[in-house]
């Protein structure tokens, strides 16, 4: 059977499914003058407009009206092998047993940022927080456990600060988000597919095998809308000491679309007395009249909602100056994952197709469920150090490392998200071009562990069902190139 959501959509989630740059399917790329010097002191170090995001609060520092936008091209890869998996009924299941999944995406943002007044500044963007994209082969060995991943996040943030005194000011905001998102796998009817041609025709005592039942093909999609908020500090307490604290909310989705699942079998109980069909058993699928063969639904459709909470965030972050050329940066970062407890695909239609037969005990076990993953995730932490240094007056240089903690436990580790914990190497540089317009540009890498998965599929009290299973051994890597640019007013 399927699984279920609370974030995070990891429905659509994953780095089999490439996250880059993020923890989970969080993304920073919303600054590439941030980026040079791993994300350090985000938020802390006086930038451009980009900290309409960074930071709300340090918008106070920055000088008249500016505007920033830039692209981050993301190239990652996932490399899967010694994949085996076995059916509900235990048989193996035949497929590509190694292979990858590439991903090459473009996250684009863009911000401006003003002063209103001397005490008061503000600024709006558009970025994307949250994403990720992959998809497997058609023939991938573990095909009944996923397939095609997708989830994208749009946001759109207005943002104040307000300077409360020489060191110190507070900033706010609100984001307007949009999510959108398709998850889908193949579907293992009892083990209908592996049993084989040869095997099914004389289980029937006829040349009765349909090779449908081997492509029947789950999809969910849905949409939705939803508001966040941010809050920020920023402050130089001590001269070339910049320090700052920002939050930024959980925002709770429930995504509303369609469940469509393609080349399921009828069953006898479902048309006894038809004169269309020959019932062998109840429970076993029943001959089409017309075709000579198993009877198959070409589609079902069933109106269904995910509910999805993308987490909290808050971070510290610390630029110090050394020299008028060479500082510092720092930053520890904690996102709250642990709300991502299970992936949950429900029934929201009055006229139930899918449903009526996944709700049942010997399934998910819960009313109105077509799918259900356990996930279980942790709360995570992030931290990054960075060096910038002014090599002439138009000239700025960046460097950074750092290092993600990844909030997936072993035990449930997926085909959709075989991820580990990271570390990226970052460099940047920012060239002033005229006295109103700059570029930054930035390069990072991935660095990232082997990653093992062993996935079974379960009902809605998290008890193990059938036989179903896939095990293997995946590694990512990833790199980012992004440019940006900034104009001052």
């Amino acid at each position: 059977m399927l699984r279920k959501t609370t974030v995070s959509i990891a429905v659509f989630a994953a780095i089999s499914s490439l996250n880059v740059q993020a923890e989970g399917y969080k993304l920073f790329e919303q600054s590439v003058s941030s980026m040079g010097n791993g994300y350090a002191g985000r938020g802390a170090q006086i930038t451009d407009a980009t900290l309409v995001y960074s930071n709300p609060a340090a918008l106070t520092e920055l000088d008249g009206a500016q505007f920033s936008g830039g692209v981050s091209i993301i190239n990652a890869q996932t490399n899967y092998r010694n994949m085996q998996a076995q059916s509900a009924n235990g048989q193996a299941v035949a497929g590509r047993a190694e292979g990858h999944n590439t991903l090459t995406e473009a996250v684009p943002f863009l911000f401006y940022a003003d002063q209103y007044s001397e005490q008061l500044s503000w600024g709006i963007g558009f970025y994307v927080p949250f994403g990720l994209s992959s998809d497997y082969d058609n023939d991938f060995v573990g095909r009944y456990f996923a397939d095609e991943t997708d989830i994208q996040v749009l946001s759109l943030q207005p943002a104040i600060g307000y300077k409360l005194n020489e060191q110190w000011s507070i900033g706010g905001a609100i984001s307007v988000n949009r999510v959108a998102g398709t998850l889908s796998k193949y579907k293992d009817h009892a083990g209908l597919c592996e049993l084989g041609e040869a095997t099914t025709n004389a289980m029937f005592g006829a040349p009765v095998y349909n090779d449908a039942y081997c492509n029947s093909h789950y999809e969910v999609s849905g949409d939705d809308v939803a508001f966040g908020y941010s809050l920020g500090i920023h402050g130089e307490p001590i001269a070339g000491t910049r320090i700052a604290l920002s939050y930024h909310s959980e925002v709770r989705y429930t995504l509303k679309g369609d469940s469509t699942i393609t080349n399921t079998p009828i069953t006898g109980a479902n048309v006894a007395g038809s004169p269309n069909f020959i019932v062998v058993a109840p429970h076993l699928p029943a001959i089409d009249k017309s075709t000579g063969k198993l009877a198959a639904n070409s589609q079902l459709t069933e109106k269904s909602k995910l509910a999805l909470t993308t987490p909290a965030s808050a971070a510290f972050s610390i630029d110090q100056q050394f020299t008028d050329a060479f500082s510092l940066q720092f930053t520890a970062a904690w996102t709250e994952w642990s709300k991502f407890e299970s992936i949950d695909i429900v029934s929201n239609d009055a006229n139930p197709s899918i449903s009526t037969n996944t709700q049942l005990p010997p399934n998910l076990n819960a009313p109105g469920y077509i799918g259900y993953i356990p996930e279980q995730w942790q709360n995570s932490w992030s931290y990054a150090l960075g060096a910038t240094y002014v090599m002439q007056p138009d000239l700025t240089l960046k460097a950074g490392i750092a290092s993600d903690e990844n909030p997936i436990p072993q035990s449930h580790k997926t085909a959709r998200i075989p991820t580990s914990d990271r570390t990226w190497l970052t460099v940047g540089a920012n060239w002033a071009v005229t006295k109103k317009v700059s570029l930054d540009f930035a390069y990072g890498y991935l660095f990232t562990g082997d990653v093992s998965i062993n996935e079974g599929e379960y009902n809605v009290q998290d008890e193990k069902l059938y036989n179903s299973n896939v095990t293997g051994d995946y590694s990512n890597k990833a790199q980012v190139f992004a440019v940006q640019a900034n104009y001052h007013f």
